[in-house]
C-alpha cells in the first residue's frame, strides 16, 4: 500500500467485487481442461445474461409490487413505466448479445459442446422465474412443462438452493403481473362509472354496444370504399368485416357478459387523450413493449443456435432450435395486442359521457 494511502479508501476493484466477479470465467471448480478461448468467450457471454436477468428480475419485483394492490395511486404508473421501459431496453440489449455469440464457430463450439454434458438453458431458474411473474400459462409451453415442478426436482438433486426455490415457490403463489394488470384494467372509469357503481353494468353495456355500433358504421364504409374503387366483391369483403365485428364482440363478451377488464382497456386505448388516461395508456404500451422486446430476443437466440449446430437435438435433450422458435410464439399479454383489431378512429367514437372526468371536457365537432 502506499505510503499515506487510507486503508478504508473505496476503489472501483473494490466497489464492484472484481477479483471475486473475474475469477469466475473458468468453469466449476475442478474444472478440466481450462476452457479454450471459444469456451470462456461462451462463458462470459452467458453469465452476462444472467447478470441482466437479475436485474431484470428486481425491475419486475418493484413493477408487481406496485401493480399488485386494490388502489393504485396516479403517481406511481410513471415510476411503473420507467421500470417496464428500462426492461425492456435491457432485452434489446440482450438481442444484440446474441451476435457476439455468432462469432464462435459451429466447429468451434462442437470441440468444447460434449464439456456441457446435460446443462440446459431451460435450468435458468432466473429466466424461468421472470416467465412466471409475468404470467406465461404452463398451457403455451412445449408438453406443457411446469417450471415449478421442474425447480423442486433440481433442488431435490441439489442442482439449485433452498434459497432459490423458496424465491421461485414465492414468485407463483402470488397474482402474475398479467393478473395485477387485469384487475388493475378492470377499475378502470368508464364514462365516469367506476367498477361496483349502482349502475356501472348499464354503463358498460352501453358502452360496448356503441363501441360495436361504431366499428360496424366504420366497417360499411369500408365496404363501400373497396368496392367502389374495384379492390374486391362485396360478398367477401363483407365477411371479412363482419367477421371482425363479431370477434370483437367475443371479447368484448367472453361469456356473454362484458368483460369489465377489456371494456377499461378498450376504453383506455380509444381516449387516450383524456389526461387521466394518458400515463394509464403509457403503461399498457410499455407492457406491449416489453413482451415486444423479449420476442426480439427469442428469434435472436433461436437464430444464433441454428446457425451455430443448425436441427441438432439441445445438450438438455430438447429438440434444439425446433424447441426455441416454439417459445417465440409465447404471448403474455394477449389482450393488450387483441384490443388493437378493434380500434376505430376517434373522430367515428361517440363523445366522451362525463368528459370533466378524465381532466376537460371534449366533443367531436361536425
Amino acid at each position: 500500500m502506499a505510503e499515506g494511502a487510507p486503508s478504508h479508501r473505496m476503489t472501483y476493484g473494490g466497489y464492484l467485487q472484481l477479483n471475486e466477479l473475474l475469477s469466475l470465467q473458468d468453469g466449476p471448480e475442478g474444472y478440466s481442461p481450462a476452457p479454450s478461448n471459444d469456451e470462456q468467450h461462451f462463458i462470459v457471454v452467458h453469465q452476462a445474461f444472467e447478470l441482466w436477468f437479475k436485474l431484470i428480475l428486481r425491475e419486475l419485483k418493484e413493477t408487481h409490487l406496485l401493480l399488485n394492490q386494490e388502489h393504485v395511486p396516479e403517481e406511481i404508473l410513471p415510476q411503473m413505466v420507467h421500470h417496464l421501459d428500462r426492461v425492456t431496453e435491457i432485452f434489446r440489449l440482450l438481442s444484440n448479445q446474441w451476435k457476439v455469440m455468432e462469432t464462435l464457430t459451429p466447429q468451434g463450439f462442437l470441440a468444447f459442446r460434449d464439456k456441457l454434458g446435460t446443462s440446459s438453458g431451460f435450468e435458468s431458474w432466473q429466466m424461468r422465474e421472470l416467465e412466471v411473474l409475468l404470467g406465461l400459462d404452463n398451457s403455451q409451453r412445449m408438453g406443457g412443462m411446469d417450471p415449478l415442478l421442474h425447480m423442486k426436482k433440481l433442488a431435490q438433486e441439489g442442482k439449485v438452493t433452498a434459497q432459490v426455490l423458496s424465491d421461485f415457490e414465492a414468485t407463483s403463489n402470488q397474482p402474475s403481473l398479467r393478473e395485477a394488470l387485469s384487475a388493475w384494467l378492470a377499475r378502470t372509469p368508464i364514462n365516469g362509472s367506476l367498477a361496483g357503481s349502482k349502475d356501472d353494468a348499464d354503463v358498460l353495456t352501453a358502452f360496448v354496444d356503441r363501441h360495436l355500433e361504431a366499428m360496424r358504421s366504420h366497417g360499411e364504409e369500408v365496404i363501400a370504399h373497396i368496392v367502389a374503387i374495384g379492390h374486391g366483391e362485396e360478398a367477401p369483403v363483407r365477411a371479412r368485416i363482419e367477421a371482425s365485428t363479431e370477434q370483437a364482440e367475443h371479447f368484448l363478451r367472453p361469456d356473454g357478459v362484458v368483460s369489465r377488464s377489456r371494456a377499461g382497456l378498450l376504453f383506455i386505448e380509444s381516449y387516450r387523450e383524456l389526461p387521466l388516461l394518458s400515463w394509464p395508456r403509457k403503461l399498457i404500451d410499455s407492457f406491449v413493449g416489453l413482451e415486444q422486446s423479449m420476442i426480439l430476443f427469442r428469434s435472436a437466440h433461436a437464430r444464433m443456435v441454428e446457425r451455430m449446430i443448425g436441427r441438432r437435438m439441445g445438450t438438455g435433450g430438447s429438440s434444439g432450435v425446433d424447441y426455441l422458435d416454439a417459445t417465440t410464439k409465447y404471448r403474455v399479454f394477449v389482450d393488450l395486442w387483441a384490443v388493437r383489431t378493434l380500434l376505430v378512429k376517434r373522430d367515428a367514437l361517440p363523445d366522451v359521457k362525463q368528459a370533466a372526468f378524465y381532466g376537460f371536457a371534449a366533443r367531436n365537432e361536425d
